[in-house]
């Protein structure tokens, strides 16, 4: 128990002192310029969603409206 206890507050003090040393990942990519790169791709993958969900829509209607004829 003492030795899990010790691996405990080992790990523990490890992660602390890597997080208070460390940038934050936000940071380094608003350093490089590169959160607008990424953002952009976001918006790029998110509006292909939107509109496939769109198309997919209006064909479903279609053939809703063809069937009931």
């Amino acid at each position: 128990m003492k030795k899990l206890l010790c691996l405990f507050l080992l790990l523990t003090s490890f992660l602390f002192s890597t997080n208070l040393m460390a940038q934050s990942v936000d940071s380094v990519m608003r350093s490089n310029g590169r959160i607008y790169v990424v953002i952009t791709v976001l918006v790029i993958i998110l509006l292909g969603v939107f509109l496939y969900l769109v198309r997919l829509d209006n064909k479903i209607t279609r053939l809703e409206k063809e069937q009931s004829k």
